[in-house]
């Protein structure tokens, strides 16, 4: 087929009205992928006789049904990567097949995004007109491209920024650890997609790390050690971020490999307190501004981060006894009045330290204070996790057992008293006086400890290192 040239001065005018409402239509679509398609249909119905292909830079286009190509730098197609490379139209004729092939780069003011091939068969050159006419064409159709690109990006930074926002807000609502590493666990995974999701705090002047909760469950396996060594001595070494695009670390051979890998050091107050870890299996997978993103997201959790594990560090302070780091005697308190409004019963033991002062007298209150951590540590190492240690005043200490009755709160306390008496250095005794209360009866917690109380009286009274139970009955063993 030959191109006839236009010299119809109304036949111009008509098909430049074509171009004039070609890019009308082109610069009103804001989504690229939209954009690419009504370009394409334009192209067949200005060219019907036309082939032609999109070279585009960037393959982040839903394109399945469109003649789109990437655009690869290696290519042979010296004529596609010059037009690309110099923004400047190319040519290509082949008189043995007859046929004529144009690039036109499709150029923004920023960037070019791509090159439009376009080939006629039965031709050996492009009329002048034609030429530009395909120039405006591919030259509006650059800009457009551009104009949805930088609308999408917009869009993206204020969804990032509002992201950003809530996560601070959120963050800052006096969330305790627990809660704020899910939090931005629930976020990050959401806003870029992510598979695992790890947060390590550094120990031990950075020798051992802690995972906090909010990873995945994929770090607490052996095959996540590998990732996290290797980020470890990376953050420690240099303190930035880390952006891994394919992974190819020793030892990991596994199909579960993770090859996409962004990591971000947690810094507060100038000091590194941990990092985190963001990976996906396939290489490549995140870009530079969901890594731009990530960085911004854990730079805000920082300082409630920071902040929440001081609020906790204070609290358990507050519910800690310093020496024996048994709970606060107002801890158990709180605890035993709670219990005793849920649950259906429960056991309080009180132990006291027999001849505690003639030890002080003749070791020295560093040896008392080293027997009362002895006691303390026999207790922590013999209860469950709902149970409560506590130090109740002096050499007097207690124990709460929720849900426990009677005769089996009464062998604990005998089997306390039997460790204490085996294991203490230098040795010591322990009596005990146990109460019991539950849901048949009318009780109070303040008299719960009132029966303790008299049951350890008569304990300490009638020969020490034994245990005394006080129900409705005082029975002495």
């Amino acid at each position: 087929m030959e191109i006839l040239e236009c010299n119809d001065l109304h036949v111009q005018v008509n098909r430049y009205k074509q171009l004039i409402l070609i890019i009308e239509k082109l610069h009103s679509f804001l989504d690229v992928n939209i954009l690419l398609g009504e370009f394409c249909l334009a192209l067949k119905e200005v060219y019907p006789d036309f082939s032609f292909s999109l070279l585009l830079s960037q393959d982040t286009y839903n394109h399945s049904d469109l003649p789109i190509i990437d655009l690869e730098y290696d290519s042979e197609n010296i004529a596609a990567i010059k037009a690309y490379a110099t923004g400047e139209l190319q040519f290509e004729f082949s008189s043995s097949d007859k046929h004529a092939i144009i690039y036109a780069p499709l150029k923004g003011k920023q960037v070019t995004y791509g090159v439009l091939q376009l080939i006629a068969v039965d031709t050996t050159e492009f009329p002048a007109n034609e030429v530009e006419f395909l120039s405006l064409l591919a030259e509006s159709v650059g800009s457009s491209i551009e104009n949805a690109h930088l609308y999408q990006q917009s869009k993206q930074e204020i969804a990032n920024l509002q992201l950003i926002n809530e996560t601070s807000h959120s963050l800052n609502s006096n969330l305790r650890l627990v809660d704020t590493m899910t939090y931005m666990s629930e976020q990050i995974i959401a806003s870029i997609d992510a598979q695992e999701v790890g947060f390590f705090l550094f120990l031990n002047e950075q020798v051992n790390v802690k995972i906090l909760p909010g990873s995945t469950p994929y770090f607490y396996t052996k095959q996540a050690q590998i990732y996290i060594d290797y980020i470890k001595g990376k953050i420690e070494l240099d303190k930035n971020p880390i952006f891994i695009g394919d992974s190819n670390l020793q030892n990991i051979k596994s199909k579960t490999s993770f090859h996409s890998i962004l990591a971000v050091p947690m810094i507060e107050s100038e000091k590194l307190k941990g990092f985190s870890i963001v990976m996906h299996k396939e290489p490549y997978f995140f870009s530079f501004d969901t890594f731009k993103l990530l960085q911004s997201l854990i730079h805000h959790s920082s300082l409630a981060l920071t902040n929440s594990m001081l609020r906790e560090e204070l609290e358990h302070m507050v519910i800690t006894d310093h020496l024996t780091k048994l709970h606060s005697r107002k801890f158990l308190d709180d605890k035993i009045q709670w219990s005793m409004k849920e649950s259906e019963e429960g056991t309080f033991i009180l132990i006291d330290i027999d001849n505690f002062k003639e030890l002080n007298d003749t070791y020295g209150h560093q040896v008392g204070d080293k027997v009362l951590v002895q006691v303390a540590n026999l207790i922590k190492r013999n209860i469950r996790g709902e149970d409560i240690g506590a130090r109740w005043g002096g050499e007097e200490l207690a124990l709460y057992l929720p849900g426990v009755p009677l005769d089996r709160g009464a062998a604990i306390a005998e089997r306390l008293v039997k460790k204490v008496s085996e294991c203490s250095d230098p040795h010591i005794t322990v009596s005990c006086g146990v109460s019991y209360w539950n849901k048949e009866q009318l009780d109070a917690y303040n008299y719960l400890f009132k029966r303790a109380d008299e049951a350890l009286y008569i304990a300490k009274g009638t020969g020490k290192n034994r245990v005394v139970i006080q129900k409705d009955n005082i029975r002495v063993s």
